[in-house]
C-alpha cells in the first residue's frame, strides 16, 4: 500500500523520497559554498553568480548498473552486433538507450508512433501505430526490436488509442514485418499478469509463450529480475515458467526465429 501511494504522488509529479535525499545533502551544500566563496576571495578568474544546487549525486553510485532498462539495452544490443543482419528495424525502443548503442555500430530504422524530428547519423525515425500498420511493410526486414514497448499499446499512454487487443495488434503486425528466418528481439514486464492503468500490461511468461509458439522458436531466454540483476540465457522450465522466474515487476527478454 505504501509503495503504491509513493507511485500515485510521483505520477502528478510529487516525489518525497527524491526530496527528502536532497535535504540530507543541504547541510554539505551551505558547508562547501561557504569555502568556495573563501578560496576565491580576490579571485577574478571566476565568480559566483547563482546558485544551481545538486544535492542527492553525492550520495550515489557514477551510475545504475542495477537498472532493469540497463542490462536488456546492452544485452540486445550486442546480440544484433553478433548476428550481423541485412537490415535491422527497431519498434519504440527507448532511443537513448538500445537505439542508440545500435546506431553506434550499425543503421537502424525506429518505428514509433511519437514523432522525432530530429536528424541523427545511423537512425531514421519513421512515425506509424504498430496496431494499424500498412500491409506493405510485411516481410520488410531480417532483424526486428521492441524492448519494453508492447505492454503499452492501448493504454493511451503515448495518446494510442485504447484498445484492450493492442498488445496482440502490435505483436501480429511485428510477426508480419519480419521476414521467415529473421530474427526477433523482445522484452516486456514479466510477472503476475496484470494491468497497471495506464501505465503498462505485466505479461505471465506463460501467456507469452503460448503467443509466441506459434510463430518462432526461441533461440534465448533472458530476464531481469526486481531486484534489477541480470539472468542472461536461462533455461525455460515448467517449474520456472510457472512461477515467472520470482518475478512480480521483471522484464523477460526474447530472441526469437521466425517460423
Amino acid at each position: 500500500m505504501r509503495k503504491t501511494f509513493f507511485r500515485y504522488l510521483a505520477s502528478i509529479g510529487i516525489q518525497p523520497k527524491i526530496m527528502l535525499k536532497s535535504l540530507r545533502g543541504l547541510p554539505a551544500f551551505w558547508r562547501d559554498l561557504r569555502t568556495m566563496r573563501k578560496q576565491i576571495k580576490g579571485n577574478n578568474d571566476f565568480a559566483i553568480t547563482s546558485l544551481y544546487p545538486v544535492l542527492r549525486e553525492r550520495f550515489e553510485t557514477n551510475g545504475d548498473l542495477k537498472s532493469h532498462y540497463f542490462h536488456e539495452d546492452l544485452l540486445v544490443a550486442q546480440r544484433v552486433f553478433e548476428n550481423k543482419p541485412l537490415k535491422h528495424v527497431d519498434v519504440g525502443s527507448r532511443v537513448d538507450g538500445f537505439v542508440a548503442h545500435v546506431a553506434s555500430f550499425r543503421e537502424i530504422e525506429v518505428f514509433d508512433i511519437r514523432p522525432q524530428a530530429a536528424q541523427v547519423k545511423n537512425i531514421l525515425f519513421v512515425t506509424a501505430d504498430f496496431m494499424n500498420i500498412d500491409p506493405a511493410l510485411y516481410n520488410y526486414t531480417d532483424s526486428l526490436s521492441s524492448l519494453n514497448v508492447i505492454e503499452h499499446f492501448g493504454l493511451g499512454r503515448y495518446n494510442d488509442p485504447i484498445d484492450a487487443d493492442g498488445h496482440r495488434k502490435g505483436l501480429e503486425n511485428m510477426t508480419g514485418v519480419l521476414k521467415q528466418g529473421g530474427k526477433f528481439y523482445f522484452s516486456t514486464p514479466i510477472g503476475p499478469q496484470r494491468i497497471e492503468f495506464n501505465a503498462h500490461r505485466v505479461f505471465s511468461v506463460r501467456y507469452l509463450l503460448d503467443i509466441f509458439k506459434p510463430h518462432y522458436t526461441i533461440d534465448q531466454f533472458s530476464f531481469v529480475d526486481d531486484r534489477g540483476d541480470l539472468h542472461a540465457n536461462v533455461p525455460l522450465t515448467e517449474s520456472e515458467i510457472n512461477r515467472n522466474y520470482g518475478c512480480a515487476f521483471g522484464f523477460g527478454i526474447f530472441e526469437m526465429t521466425k517460423l
